[in-house]
């Protein structure tokens, strides 16, 4: 009765996110996940601070 029990809020969840996932419109999490780290690469490029440049002829 253990299994069962500990594993019930398991298979409701399971099972209410297959309803919504049939019968909604529900966003693509990992495209959303891509775009987001893409964007926030893109802004870490623009803002960076610029690298100090070593001259070689001391």
């Amino acid at each position: 009765m253990g299994i069962i029990r500990s594993s019930f809020s398991f298979l409701m969840g399971t099972v209410f996110g297959v309803y919504v996932a049939q019968n909604y419109d529900v966003p693509n999490i990992q495209k959303l996940s891509t775009t987001g780290l893409l964007i926030a690469k893109h802004i870490e490029e623009n803002y960076r601070k610029p690298k100090k440049k070593e001259e070689d002829d001391h």
